[in-house]
């Protein structure tokens, strides 16, 4: 008999995730803290032009790029003089399932059906879920999606609530769990018992299939104007959003484009907290995920993340809540134009930093998502209250996560604030020096500090410093 207990199980691990993924992440392993991670993005992922076809054969991809006038205009409007750049949105919600996770799930449903997986496996708080199934449905595959839903009451947010509903359309077996260790247990159990793919977001499969949409946003802007974009704002969480769309803008040849990563601010909350589950709106492209995954990818449910954004980034920004509702009603109103949330993020710190921007820039918002009823500002704010959340109009600068939501009393106030990328990077050394294997001598190999200078994108002399800030000295 298998022992099926917590500790059994989280042993086993990396024996099941090898035989859900058909890779060998060792193959990689460089020794020490260091991996070889353009080698393993090659060897397990696809060419641009071979996730191009695949996602040509589910329709996913080439969505359009529309330019937000009217948003602009109000931009513009509080600007200075010259200020104000045009922006752009790349409607990712065109894709099947309503979002540009349809682009990650295409390959790696792909991969699953060409190397004889019966059905496939994500963990998902319920956008990627929809992508995986409807994706796994064109390629005659089943699909089990494992969602963190409700807390110890048995009460779930509305996102994800809706989330949910549009998995089970499309026919997906959803397992709804309760806040916690219950999630990864359950999915590992999942894998083993059922011997499918692990579609997990942090894969090169899932990372290779984010690339087509940076080349696809640098081509549009190529053919409309004849240069790259200046900048794209992208909705920051596990990080393989920033990453997939940052490859994709530099094998395009838009390597000088800034990437902008920007995350609601949910500090204070804890994201396996039982009492702070229900005391945020948003369930995914906020700091409780975004700033671990930053400084610490290999968190993730892979041995080694594909996902890894301070490879990529450029600048950090957090917004408040109620900066994004605003945004979301705004666009509904002078665009006309309803979407979700996660994509409403970057536009929010968008409409700031076009403010800072000469008129002939051109920033780019990376995607845009589906909405419902769950989504809607209108039930995310219903929830809030019955959670004994304060919602006002004020100014968003005074908002305290987890204990009120405040919209803002006029648009000026929407006013990102920059995380420090300094600290975010020596964060990041501090946990990859603590995860150092057991028994590794204490000065850093060659090898190792040149993986750590690529990791958070800084010469030598840069890594030297931080690495001096990260050890406190």
């Amino acid at each position: 008999m298998r022992d099926n207990s917590y500790a059994a199980v989280m042993a086993r691990r990396n024996e099941i995730m090898k035989r859900a993924l058909g890779l060998d992440y060792g193959e990689f392993e460089l020794g020490g803290l260091a991996f070889d991670y353009e080698r393993m993005m090659e060897k397990a992922g696809y060419s641009l032009e071979e996730v191009r076809a695949i996602q040509k054969e589910t329709n996913v991809g080439d969505t359009p790029l529309i330019e937000l006038k009217n948003l602009t205009a109000a931009a513009r409007a509080l600007s200075e003089p010259g200020k104000g750049a045009r922006i752009f949105i790349k409607d990712e919600a065109a894709n099947p399932s309503g979002s540009f996770k349809d682009r990650r799930a295409a390959v790696s449903c792909y991969f699953a059906q060409h190397h004889g997986y019966k059905g496939v496996v994500a963990a998902t708080s319920g956008n990627y879920g929809a992508a995986v199934a409807s994706q796994a449905n064109m390629r005659n595959l089943k699909s089990i999606i494992v969602q963190e839903l409700f807390d110890s009451r048995g009460i779930g947010q509305p996102e994800i609530l809706e989330k949910g509903r549009k998995c089970e359309a499309y026919g997906a077996e959803v397992l709804q769990l309760t806040v916690g260790p219950e999630l990864f247990y359950t999915f590992l159990r999942v894998l083993e018992e059922t011997g499918f793919f692990n579609a997990s977001l942090y894969t090169p499969f899932g990372i290779a299939g984010i690339e087509t949409l940076g080349a696809e946003i640098v081509a549009q802007v190529q053919a409309r104007f004849g240069r790259n974009p200046d900048a794209v704002v992208i909705t920051n969480a596990g990080g393989g959003n920033l990453t997939g769309t940052a490859r994709g803008l530099i094998k395009a040849g838009a390597a000088e484009t800034k990437v902008i990563g920007a995350s609601v601010d949910l500090s204070g909350l804890h994201m396996a907290s039982d009492r702070d589950f229900n005391r945020k709106s948003f369930t995914t492209g906020h700091t409780g995920f975004g700033v671990p995954f930053t400084t610490w990818p290999d968190r993730a449910d892979v041995p080694r993340n594909a996902a890894r954004p301070l490879r990529y980034m450029d600048r950090y920004v957090t917004i408040t809540q109620g900066e994004v509702f605003a945004i979301t009603e705004a666009l509904a109103a002078l665009e006309g134009l309803e979407r979700g949330p996660a994509g409403n993020t970057s536009l929010t710190a968008a409409f700031a930093i076009a403010r800072e921007m000469p008129e002939d820039a051109i920033i780019v918002v990376q995607e845009t998502e589906y909405t419902g009823a769950g989504k809607h500002v209108t039930a995310q704010l219903t929830f809030a209250r019955e959670n004994g959340i304060e919602v006002r109009r004020g100014d968003p600068a005074e908002q305290v996560p987890g204990k009120n939501i405040i919209i803002p009393r006029d648009p000026s106030m929407i006013r990102p604030k920059d995380l420090s990328m300094r600290d975010l990077k020596a964060s990041y050394l501090r946990n990859a020096l603590k995860n150092r294997p057991a028994g590794s001598p204490e000065a850093l190999t060659e090898v190792e500090t040149a993986f750590l200078a690529d990791e958070i994108k800084e010469t030598r002399e840069g890594l030297k410093e931080l690495l001096a800030l990260a050890r406190g000295c």
